[in-house]
C-alpha cells in the first residue's frame, strides 16, 4: 500500500486494523469466548454500521458545509502549520474533549443512557468498540471539532493521527491482554510504567467496564481516555491495578431492547433515562 492510499484511504487500513484484532481474539479464542446473545450482536453491528455508514461520513460533511458558508476564505488555513503542532491540535480538540464528553455522560443520567449500550456487554471484545447509541457520536464534540481542523487543511495530519488513535483503542478494548505479556519482560518494565500513564490499554480500560467497584479492580467513575490515558492521570481519574475485572456490565440493569439502547430516545418504553440510584449506574462524581 503506497503512501497516496494511506493519505487518501484511513478507513481501509483502519479497517484492516480491525479485523487483524478481530483473527487476533479468534486465534485466542476469546471472540467465541465471548459470543454474546444475539441481542448483543445486533446492537454491535447495527450501531457500528450506523457510525462507520451515516454518522461519521455526514458530520464530515455538515461540518465541511457549515464552514464553507460562514468562513470560505479559512479553508485550508493551517495547511502550512508544523505536522507536530497539527497532530497536537488534534490531541486536545478530539481526544481531549472526547475525555470530557465521555466523562460528561457517566455524570448525566439523559447522557449515559445514549453510552449505555457500550457497557451493557458482559465482555470486553474488539466488537463492543463501536457499541454505542446512535446519537452518541453524532453529539460527540471531537468529531465536530476534527471536521473543523480538516476544513482547516489538516486533513493529511488527522489520516495519520486516526490510525494511530483506532489502533490503540482496539488494542484497548481487546479481550487479548497484550499489556500482561509485556509487565512480565523485566527490561521493559520501566517503559512501559510510562506507557500505561501514557495511553489506554486492555488493563485500565477494562476496569472502566468493570461489573462492580467492590471487586477492587473496577473504576467506572474513571479511566475515561480514549488514546491518551494521560488525561486521566492529570484530571485525577486514573486507576491502575494491573490486573482485569473479574466480570462486566452495568450493575443490576433494567432490561429494555436493543432497539432503545440504539436509539433511545426516539425508541423508548416506559422507563426513560437511566436513574441515578439505579445500580449505581457508572455515574462519576
Amino acid at each position: 500500500m503506497n503512501t497516496t492510499m494511506l493519505v487518501n484511504n484511513p478507513a481501509v487500513i483502519v479497517a484492516g486494523i480491525f479485523l487483524s484484532f478481530i483473527l487476533l481474539e479468534l486465534a485466542c479464542s476469546s471472540l467465541r469466548q465471548s459470543s454474546g446473545s444475539k441481542r448483543d450482536v445486533l446492537i454491535e453491528v447495527v450501531g457500528s454500521g450506523i457510525l462507520v455508514m451515516v454518522t461519521f461520513p455526514l458530520v464530515m460533511w455538515l461540518s465541511g458545509l457549515i464552514l464553507n458558508h460562514a468562513i470560505p476564505e479559512m479553508k485550508g488555513a493551517l495547511t502550512s502549520i508544523p505536522w507536530i503542532a497539527g497532530f497536537a491540535l488534534f490531541l486536545l480538540l478530539d481526544d481531549m474533549t472526547q475525555y470530557w464528553w465521555h466523562r460528561l455522560t457517566h455524570r448525566i443520567p439523559a447522557l449515559y443512557a445514549l453510552h449505555r449500550a457500550h457497557h451493557s456487554a458482559p465482555y470486553m471484545s474488539i466488537r463492543i468498540v463501536y457499541r454505542n447509541n446512535s446519537f452518541y457520536y453524532l453529539l460527540m464534540p471531537g468529531i465536530w471539532l476534527s471536521g473543523v481542523l480538516i476544513y482547516l487543511g489538516l486533513a493529511p495530519v488527522y489520516y495519520v493521527y486516526l490510525i494511530i488513535k483506532m489502533t490503540v483503542i482496539f488494542a484497548a478494548h481487546s479481550n487479548v491482554a497484550w499489556d500482561d505479556k509485556l509487565y512480565r519482560i523485566r527490561a521493559l518494565r520501566p517503559i512501559i510504567w510510562v506507557l500505561e500513564r501514557t495511553i489506554s490499554t486492555p488493563f485500565t480500560h477494562s476496569a472502566h467496564h468493570g461489573l462492580t467497584a467492590e471487586d477492587g479492580v473496577t473504576h467506572y467513575k474513571g479511566n475515561f481516555g480514549n488514546l491518551l490515558f494521560l488525561w486521566d492521570v492529570l484530571f485525577g481519574t486514573a486507576k491502575i491495578t494491573r490486573r482485569r475485572p473479574p466480570a462486566y456490565g452495568i450493575e443490576h440493569l433494567s432490561p429494555i431492547t436493543w432497539k432503545e439502547e440504539l436509539f433511545w430516545p426516539i425508541v423508548r418504553s416506559h422507563r426513560t433515562a437511566p436513574k441515578v440510584s439505579e445500580a449505581k449506574q457508572k455515574v462519576a462524581q
